[in-house]
């Protein structure tokens, strides 16, 4: 059968139609068909992000095991810490507020003393005292005899009785103009000066007897009946009794320069002596050198004491005991907290987070159970007791309480012991 043209352009038509058809129905069947997943990735995509994943999986353990590690390593060293933790007894670095006893040595003086000398020449007549009398002011304690005196004397009675006569006559011859008026006045000056040299005389007369200058007690009698006496004093004198005024008495101590300023008039003081073992003699300070003495750098002090019975003597040796004022007081430790080093004294202190540091200190006096800080400590800073040398500088340590100080108490330590 022979087909025509128009059939040949049906046909194709129509074959191309189906052909669209299946293509539309081959598309939707792709659409609803589930997607296929290729078993094997492209090589080009495995050899890139291969490695890479690898490389973080091992580092993120590394990191995770180096932390487990650290922090294993810090709980045990947390953990042996406070197991093998050190315990210590502390106690609190104060100022000494309690007043200080001062002990210098002094010596007893009397209030008043002194050496009695003749103003006369001659020989002792009599005398009336003795040593250990007391006496009063103007008391009579010897006469002397002066024989030279007495004939000086009434030679210059007559020489003032020829001038005085002399010197009226010619004030008679002056005023009827008979002399001269310098002829008077040279006689009336000769009468002045004879009746001065009497009244001198009559006054060495009167030192024949020896008076008391002031209540006391004799102390020497260096005369006796016959003595020849020669006027003066000192080596040129002849010395008759030595008087004492012993109530009070005088004490004269040397205060060294870290207390001068300490020590001000009105203080109390207590005078010991060995004589009188658990007598305490009551005194006070009434005056200060205000000075220092550039040899021994020390103060001279005076200290009065009452001595109404006569029990102390002047010339007794003993000492003197001060109650310094807490002014400027100084800082205290215990002494069992001094530890003496290579690098000097120091002490164990605890510091924030009770950590230990070993603090260089300078030290003053000993007081025995206590030791004076000079330097290096602050106040309130807590102290070891009895350090060891396993304290290292900045080990973390247990701090056992600190006892609240008693009262009068200077430092206050910790009862409990490890």
């Amino acid at each position: 059968m022979i087909r025509t043209e128009t059939d040949r352009h049906q046909g194709n038509g129509a074959h191309e139609e189906t052909s669209a058809q299946d293509r539309q129905s081959s598309r939707a069947e792709d659409r609803h068909a589930t997607p296929h997943t290729p078993l094997h990735p492209p090589m080009r995509s495995v050899a890139v992000w291969g490695p890479i994943a690898a490389v973080t999986v091992l580092a993120i353990l590394v990191i995770l095991g180096t932390w487990r590690h650290v922090s294993q390593r810090n709980e045990q060293k947390d953990f042996a810490q406070r197991t093998t933790q050190i315990a210590v007894n502390v106690a609190t670095a104060n100022r000494d507020s309690k007043p200080k006893e001062l002990i210098l040595p002094g010596t007893i003086q009397a209030f008043t003393q002194t050496t009695i000398f003749p103003r006369s020449n001659g020989y002792v007549k009599s005398w009336k005292v003795d040593i250990g009398d007391n006496v009063q002011a103007g008391q009579l304690l010897a006469e002397i005899s002066t024989p030279e005196v007495d004939q000086q004397l009434a030679q210059a009675r007559a020489q003032e009785e020829i001038a005085k006569v002399t010197a009226d006559r010619w004030r008679d011859l002056v005023q009827k103009n008979v002399v001269s008026k310098q002829e008077y006045d040279q006689n009336e000056k000769a009468y002045e000066a004879a009746k001065a040299n009497l009244q001198q005389l009559e006054k060495i007369q009167g030192f024949q007897q020896i008076l008391a200058p002031f209540a006391g007690k004799i102390a020497a009698r260096n005369i006796d009946v016959g003595t020849l006496v020669t006027a003066g004093t000192g080596n040129s004198g002849t010395p008759l009794f030595s008087l004492v005024q012993s109530d009070p008495l005088r004490v004269y101590v040397f205060v060294p320069q870290t207390n001068a300023a300490q020590v001000r008039e009105g203080l109390k003081a207590k005078i010991l002596l060995q004589e009188f073992p658990g007598r305490e003699f009551d005194g006070a300070v009434t005056r200060t050198a205000g000075a220092m003495d550039p040899t021994s750098r020390t103060m001279q002090v005076e200290v009065q004491v009452p001595n109404d019975d006569g029990t102390l003597y002047a010339g007794m040796y003993g000492q003197v005991k001060f109650l310094l004022p807490a002014d400027n007081a100084p800082i205290v430790v215990p002494a069992n907290a001094f530890v003496f080093r290579a690098q000097g004294p120091q002490v164990v202190t605890v510091t924030g987070g009770n950590r230990i540091h070993w603090q260089k200190i300078s030290v003053g006096r000993d007081f025995g159970t206590q030791i004076e800080v000079l330097d290096g400590l602050k106040e309130n800073t807590k102290v070891v007791m009895n350090p060891t040398d396993d304290l290292d500088e900045g080990i973390a340590v247990e701090v056992k309480p600190v006892e609240k100080p008693k009262p009068g108490s200077t430092v206050a330590q910790s009862s409990s012991t490890k």
